[in-house]
């Protein structure tokens, strides 16, 4: 039986024509939706979601195909755009009642979250990013040698069927990669969750393929087109990352600024997981920006 979050209701919940999410909640008071990253699902906020729902509503969906989410087929390349993405999760806070919410995501959850809260600033109130950079910054400071951190990013950008067919063939050996190198503390993930993790993405491959191809196609345009607009993520933001931009060569604090006016850039020591690796810490950053 897969894992849940303890003390959560789980609902599937309609959003867009012929797409349901499947998605945890709990708790009262102001709204926080929380958007899982790659390869995980909703239940990466476990720790995380159980504390804020003593005094928040939160909302932990799975990402349209991701986890046990519909997974419609890509056929015009704007299905896993994050700005459809994005106002799946407009959609699912205005099914629960919330026209204005908080948003956190984390990795492929942060790219939403972002988008959500550019296209929508009178719907997200405050944002939280974990470990990612937005979509345009993060293909202009990859490059070199270095880039070869982030191979996944390329290989999923190629055309339909080449990625898809590499990644289905061993798709365990594929995102149990990622799971076991970006975690410092392998512990964070026990072997329940992460056999759920990577069951999760067996049945999902085509979806997140979809997914990584849209950011580095129509997700990029719709960054260009705000970059030329002046538009700025207009509410409270804290951004909260490893500090790989030493090692890539870039000041993820000057990158972020552009976008947030009103920022708050920390660096976390911890693995790419840092929800599950270090909970107390998000947590903390969480609350933080929910008082600004």
């Amino acid at each position: 039986m897969t894992p849940r979050i303890p003390g959560f209701d789980y609902q599937r919940v309609t959003v867009a024509d012929g797409v349901a999410l499947t998605v945890a909640v709990a708790g009262s008071g102001s709204p926080i939706v929380l958007l899982h990253g790659f390869p995980q699902t909703h239940l990466m906020w476990r720790h995380v979601a159980a504390d804020l729902a003593t005094d928040h509503t939160v909302i932990c969906p799975d990402l349209r195909g991701y986890g046990d989410s519909d997974k419609p087929v890509d056929r015009d390349g704007e299905q896993y755009s994050k700005r459809t993405m994005g106002n799946d999760i407009v959609a699912l806070a205005q099914a629960f009642g919330h026209e204005r919410f908080a948003l956190a995501g984390h990795d492929r959850g942060a790219l939403v979250a972002i988008r959500t809260a550019l296209d929508h600033p009178d719907r997200v109130t405050r944002l939280a990013s974990l470990d990612v950079l937005p979509t345009l910054d993060m293909w202009d400071v990859m490059h070199g040698v270095t880039a070869a951190i982030g191979f996944h990013l390329y290989l999923m950008a190629q055309p339909p069927g080449l990625p898809e067919q590499l990644i289905g063939a061993s798709p365990d050996a594929f995102f149990a990669y990622f799971l076991d190198g970006w975690t410092r503390d392998p512990q964070a993930i026990p072997a329940d969750i992460r056999a759920a993790y990577l069951a999760a993405c067996r049945a999902a491959v085509p979806s997140i393929v979809a997914d990584y191809r849209a950011s580095a196609n129509i997700d990029i345009e719709h960054d260009r087109a705000d970059r030329a607009a002046g538009n700025t993520l207009r509410m409270p933001v804290t951004v909260l990352q490893q500090d790989w931009g030493a090692a890539l060569g870039f000041d993820a604090r000057a990158l972020w600024s552009a976008w947030a006016p009103d920022l708050r850039h920390e660096t976390v020591t911890c693995g790419h997981f840092m929800a599950e690796e270090s909970p107390a810490e998000i947590i903390r950053a969480t609350r933080e920006l929910m008082k600004r």
